[in-house]
């Protein structure tokens, strides 16, 4: 087996530890987010530009980015290629953000890769102004870049963060460009229209590149695709609104399907044909932690955890309710963030549920579960309803509540309206604090 490859600074890594790494990337939060891409840029320079040794998919959109990664490199891997994946955010552990051939990096190639991140960093940060400084999200995508072209992906399927023009995954030359869907989110930083967001997803498209787009975009996104694929030339593919119905899928909820149909447009880009055997083993494979996912039944209630932030994810994760729930009564736990439309939100999942708990979670952005309350009371909240902060008494108290509904004939309860939610909620005990970017 032939050496790999490393970038430069592979001494620093000596001694590190998986949880030094996640100590140091949490520190760097102070920094918060700042838009640009030429800190990104010094970095990958200063680690020999990792970013060029692979080919690379971006990602963008508003809602089911992760779940058409992970499809995207499943297709491409059970096709035999070598496929790399960086995915935002976690639920447990930054480790989760990048993947090699379908499974996390180990806790020591992720210890090493950012310990070359951290040199690369602290080089960079003495070139920048005083009050600039390489941000966490920076730091962690250089990580991953030089993870992957270490490894020696052929390809790496990149999910973008925030937007796409300044974002610092923005740094590759993607051939394949895949926009999800558009919906008013990131108004703050994005703007005020879909039109004005989808222009700063798109921003990622190069000259000559592949620009797949979903079934179901907003008229307005069309336009700004059309006029971008016009402007750089790029060949449009668009997406079934779903895989053929007999095609099983190991990821739950009936909103994967059109993720899957969008994955398979992708993959089919990329390597001018798809093999139906192979098609077949990515969909039965392929799982998404914190979307839909559904835990064990106790005592006739069974749990499901959703990462739906937003109010064309609680839509679609609303649509996929009936067919699950069935007759059995449904308890929501939520927690949503401020920068979301929860009028919006509860009004789609309030009517589904017998019950509902509010509550918070680990990010100072996540309004108060009083706050919740009280705009669920303006909506029409269920006659069952309760407050309780902390998410693991939430969850118990919904389960209580669940029991109660289903008189012994089985319920459902739901926690969902915000990812960290969920992460909350699986992050085992004295696990340390998840990050809030």
């Amino acid at each position: 087996m032939t050496a790999r490859h490393r970038s430069p600074g592979v001494g620093s890594a000596r001694g590190w530890s998986a949880r030094d790494a996640e100590g140091w990337l949490l520190s760097l939060e102070l920094f918060g987010m700042r838009f640009g891409l030429d800190r990104m840029r010094r970095l990958m320079t200063a680690l020999d530009a990792p970013h060029e040794r692979f080919s690379s998919i971006h990602v963008v959109g508003t809602n089911g980015k992760s779940s058409t990664v992970r499809m995207i490199a499943a297709l491409l891997r059970h096709h035999g290629v070598r496929t790399g994946a960086y995915l935002s955010p976690h639920l447990v552990s930054f480790v989760e953000r990048i993947r090699v051939d379908g499974a996390d990096i180990s806790a020591e190639q992720f210890a090493a890769a950012v310990a070359r991140a951290r040199h690369a960093t602290q080089l960079v940060d003495r070139t920048l102004r005083a009050d600039d400084r390489v941000t966490q999200f920076e730091a962690l995508t250089a990580a991953a870049y030089a993870e992957l072209a270490d490894a020696g992906v052929e390809v790496a399927v990149v999910e973008a963060g925030l937007g796409g023009r300044w974002d610092a995954t923005n740094v590759i030359d993607a051939g394949i460009v895949v926009l999800t869907n558009v919906g008013l989110e990131h108004t703050r930083w994005l703007g005020p229209t879909v039109a004005d967001i989808a222009r700063e997803k798109l921003a990622v498209v190069a000259s000559g590149a592949t620009l797949v787009l979903g079934a179901a975009l907003h008229p307005d996104a069309e336009a700004e695709a059309l006029a971008v694929a016009a402007r750089q030339d790029a060949t449009i593919v668009r997406a079934a609104a779903a895989p053929p119905a007999v095609l099983r899928l190991g990821a739950r909820g009936a909103f994967q399907r059109s993720n899957f149909a969008v994955a398979c447009a992708a993959a089919e880009a990329w390597l001018g044909r798809l093999d139906d055997a192979a098609v077949r083993a990515a969909a039965a494979s392929t799982v998404v932690p914190g979307r839909f996912e559904v835990l064990a039944d106790e005592a006739g209630v069974e749990v499901v955890l959703d990462g739906a932030h937003n109010a064309g994810g609680i839509a679609a994760l609303a649509a996929s309710l009936p067919d699950f729930v069935a007759s059995r009564p449904l308890v929501a736990v939520l927690s949503v963030l401020d920068d979301k439309d929860a009028a919006a939100m509860l009004s789609t999942l309030l009517p589904l549920c017998a019950g509902v708990v509010f509550t918070a979670n680990n990010n100072p952005r996540a309004l108060s579960p009083a706050t919740l309350a009280s705009l669920a009371g303006q909506i029409g909240a269920p006659e069952v309803a309760r407050v309780e902060p902390d998410p693991h008494r939430a969850v118990v108290l919904a389960r209580s509540l669940a029991g109660e509904l289903g008189n012994g004939d089985g319920a459902v309860v739901l926690a969902t309206g915000s990812i960290y939610l969920v992460a909350d909620l699986v992050r085992p005990p004295g696990g340390g604090r998840g990050s809030t970017l």
